[in-house]
């Protein structure tokens, strides 16, 4: 899920951002980060969950199809060593493998590449290049995937206030620390709430974090077929900064996976090994989710444009000097 008018911001601004020498200004943001990722990685390592590098060119990537959110302008192929592989968009395909032939606790600081639509660059929330901090669980169902984001974020932002009080003084920014279990919601009542354009007003009417469920997307997320709910969530930030984490129960089970598939349009053969491990009765049950890690430090921070949290600015449309 995105956010079309989160933070908007103008071309001057994008102009300052890209420019090589802004790196300095931005130092502060930089440190945050290293709190924030040193934080939410040992709380993880405690929880027992194993440390993966990411993947970045394959046969197959996430489609990030039917997903109502998903803008991507252009998807990136090229040819190496005789065969056609894609930039990696997220990591969800091999991750249902790993967690079921592999260790079933484990995450991934994934970088990701999504060419988006030119315009999303204005909406202070977008990028091209930016990095997920994956999870995934086998046998896990979706309150198990809450607890373990809730428990990282809330160490994050508490050694944050702990050790960075001054410099988010200086940065005038007042971070309240997080208070867990997050509230609970299901887009149907969101849209009867506030109508189809919930996604974003939600953001400006809450005070807390907010869990939204049961959101029509992609084939790999479960779907009860005979009720129509889907058994996935994205996490919503309040203060306008909006959706930062999106997972589900994934679908495990070959012949609805195989349908969901063709449903959607999509090509079976970029699915082979999965449906093969699901027709063979090898891919296990599991539950995951990515945090967007630059939207995650943009809000701690109070960053008006995500690219400010990151050396060299990725915002759509826009090629730096670096």
């Amino acid at each position: 899920m995105v956010l079309e008018t989160s933070r908007r911001v103008d071309d001057s601004a994008i102009s300052e951002l890209l420019r090589a020498d802004s790196l300095g200004k931005r130092l502060v943001h930089f440190k945050v980060g290293t709190v924030v990722l040193k934080a939410m990685v040992d709380e993880l390592i405690e929880m027992g969950f194993e440390w993966f590098l990411p993947v970045m060119l394959s046969r197959t990537t996430d489609p990030l199809w039917p997903d109502p959110g998903a803008s991507i302008e252009k998807r990136i192929e090229l040819e190496i060593y005789g065969e056609r592989v894609r930039t990696m968009q997220s990591m969800i395909v091999h991750k249902r493998v790993l967690v079921s032939l592999g260790p079933e606790k484990f995450f991934i600081l994934s970088p990701n590449i999504r060419i988006e639509k030119r315009e999303r660059a204005y909406t202070g929330w977008h990028l091209y290049e930016f990095t997920q901090l994956e999870v995934e669980m086998a046998y896990a169902k979706m309150h198990d995937v809450f607890r373990v984001y809730e428990r990282i974020m809330s160490a994050a932002i508490r050694k944050v206030k702990e050790e960075m009080g001054e410099e988010l003084e200086a940065l005038g920014r007042r971070l309240r620390e997080l208070r867990p279990p997050f509230e609970v919601v299901s887009r149907r009542e969101l849209v009867r709430r506030y109508g189809e354009d919930w996604e974003r007003r939600l953001p400006y009417e809450i005070e807390e974090p907010v869990w939204v469920t049961d959101i029509p997307r992609e084939f790999y997320d479960y779907q009860d077929f005979e009720t129509g709910e889907w058994r996935n969530y994205d996490l919503f930030l309040p203060e306008g900064y909006g959706e930062v984490i999106s997972g589900a129960e994934r679908e495990y089970e070959y012949e609805k996976m195989l349908a969901k598939i063709k449903r959607d349009g999509l090509r079976v053969e970029d699915f082979e090994v999965l449906l093969r491990l699901a027709k063979e009765g090898k891919l296990k049950p599991s539950a995951g989710a990515g945090l967007g890690i630059e939207r995650f430090i943009a809000y701690i921070v109070g960053a008006k444009h995500v690219g400010e949290v990151q050396p060299f600015p990725r915002i759509p449309g826009h090629v730096g000097e670096l």
